[in-house]
């Protein structure tokens, strides 16, 4: 039971609620309620010549017209709304008028849940409307909702704070119209990208969460304790490693939607908690997966718009194929003058220097190019670019790049001035990803705190061997902002991460209320 101080409104609503169990009405009924249509399907299959149509609807009261005999409500379902006509003589045919009288008018309110059996007619106003002949009630509203008025033009009590909306959820969808849409189209990228995935064959699969390394990324994890076996977990930061032993495995091709976990800040386009696509294909190499994902980006944008083109803020971002490729040395270079290039970690940091960018001891050569290319470049690249060729301190599970050892076959995907998808032909050599794990470690005892561990069992299963590999990872939630034209990631998340809600607790209100 919720502790809050409660207003007028909901004791009234409490009242209302005891009444309506005095007059042996059930509240909240446990059974069955027989839905047969929906809001948006009877406006679209209506048709003023066709022969009367009964039908069976539940869903939401959003507004409602009180007058004399007959009144009307908006009632909203899953799919939209739709006008309810409710006239007391056809609700009510006997002597008893007190279900339109009472319970009608006096003891439901905006917020409930109703079921309602009727017949579907158009008004004189040209309204496609349900003339209900029942009335049931589903759920009673305790809390009145946000619900917005108009007056002059202007809207007031509009659910429009972030925090609120973001807290509360459940109540953003119910009174903002074009929320819900934003999920639905998630949803739609979600089933496009599995299509795409399963028509060339490659197989969905779960890889752990919790995992005894943290690798397969370089970030921050969180870390639990797993009471039985007595040892530290860490909430997986990248599948990366698992998918890869199933290629060992004999897998042809993998890939999985994956729930990560990364340690580190909350902005407009980070949460701690994201969900990640991660693939992974034999026999393939990075120039194959570019192709393959700028086709898969298409099909995705004309599955879930319609178009190949979407709006983000002021940018219109074309997903049509193919993409523009940029080495990372060309992009520095092009954005800061600065050729990286051979360039040893001391000149890189002076590089920074007179860039003026923030660097501490702990960065080495990767993290330092990272720095320039986030601080200087990324931000350019507003239409979809694969930055490509990215030097070796910056991969440590990337293939030595086939005609240069000083860069890695990669590519990571830039668009709307933020990395979308990163790729690798991976490194299938176990010698000389040890070493890369053990440079890492180097970094981790210089103070970097994002730096991988070493897998051992990893190494172990690319000494059975790996075949030749491309793998790609995309992430889900920036994807779905590109797609629905959000600028923030909580848009596109349907409870994004918070501070906890600064809720008193019923004795400081009591301690206060005696002060």
């Amino acid at each position: 039971m919720s502790i809050h101080e409660l207003s007028e409104q909901e004791v009234v609503r409490r009242n209302s609620l005891a009444l309506l169990r005095e007059r042996g009405i059930e509240p909240y009924p446990a059974a069955e309620y027989p839905v047969d249509a929906h809001t948006v399907e009877i406006k679209e299959n209506f048709s003023d010549d066709a022969e009367r149509r009964q039908v069976c609807i539940a869903g939401r009261i959003m507004s409602r017209r009180i007058m004399g005999k007959a009144s009307f409500m908006e009632l909203q379902d899953s799919e939209g709304r739709i006008q309810v006509y409710v006239s007391r003589d056809d609700l009510c045919p006997g002597e008893d008028k007190d279900m339109y009288n009472v319970v009608f008018k006096k003891l439901l309110d905006i917020g409930d849940f109703i079921g309602v059996k009727g017949y579907v007619f158009r008004t004189q106003m040209g309204e496609i409307t349900v003339h209900a002949e029942e009335i049931t009630i589903l759920s009673k509203s305790l809390r009145p909702l946000p619900i917005v008025k108009m007056k002059d033009g202007k809207a007031y009590d509009a659910f429009t704070d972030p925090e609120q909306r973001y807290r509360q959820r459940y109540v953003d969808l119910v009174v903002n119209q074009g929320v819900k849409d934003i999920f639905l189209k998630r949803t739609k990228m979600f089933n496009s990208m599995r299509e795409f995935f399963n028509a060339h064959g490659y197989v969905e699969v779960d890889t752990p969460i919790l995992q005894s390394i943290a690798g397969g990324a370089a970030a921050r994890p969180f870390i639990t304790h797993h009471n039985t076996l007595d040892i530290p977990l860490y909430l997986r930061i990248a599948n990366e490693l698992y998918l890869k032993r199933l290629i060992v495995g004999g897998f042809e091709g993998v890939y999985e939607f994956s729930r990560n976990f990364r340690n580190e800040g909350m902005d407009r386009t980070h949460n701690p908690e994201f969900t990640c696509m991660e693939i992974y294909v034999s026999y393939k190499d990075y120039n194959w997966m570019m192709n393959f994902t700028e086709q898969m980006l298409e099909k995705i944008c004309l599955d879930v718009n319609g178009t190949t083109e979407v709006k983000v803020g002021d940018n219109v971002i074309s997903f049509k194929a193919p993409y523009k490729r940029v080495t990372m040395a060309e992009a520095i270079k092009e954005f800061t003058g600065y050729d990286i290039t051979g360039k040893s970690e001391d000149e890189l940091r002076q590089i920074c220097k007179e860039l003026h960018i923030e660097v501490d001891d702990s960065m080495g050569k990767g993290k330092l190019i990272d720095e320039i290319f986030g601080e200087k470049c990324e931000g350019n690249y507003i239409q979809p670019t694969f930055i490509i060729d990215y030097p070796i301190e910056m991969s440590p599970l990337t293939k030595r790049h086939r005609n240069n050892p000083e860069l890695t076959e990669r590519f990571e995907l830039m668009v709307n001035g933020k990395e979308l998808a990163n790729a690798y032909s991976e490194l299938n050599d176990p010698i000389d990803q040890y070493e890369r794990f053990v440079e890492q470690m180097r970094l981790s005892e210089k103070g970097d705190d994002e730096a991988m561990i070493i897998d051992k069992d990893f190494i172990r299963a690319l000494e059975y061997g790996m075949p030749p590999t491309s793998g790609m990872g995309i992430g889900m939630d920036r994807l779905a902002m590109l797609l629905t034209g959000q600028t923030t990631i909580q848009e596109v998340l349907l409870f994004p991460q918070m501070r906890p809600e600064k809720v008193k607790k019923a004795a400081e209100n009591e301690e206060e209320a005696e002060e």
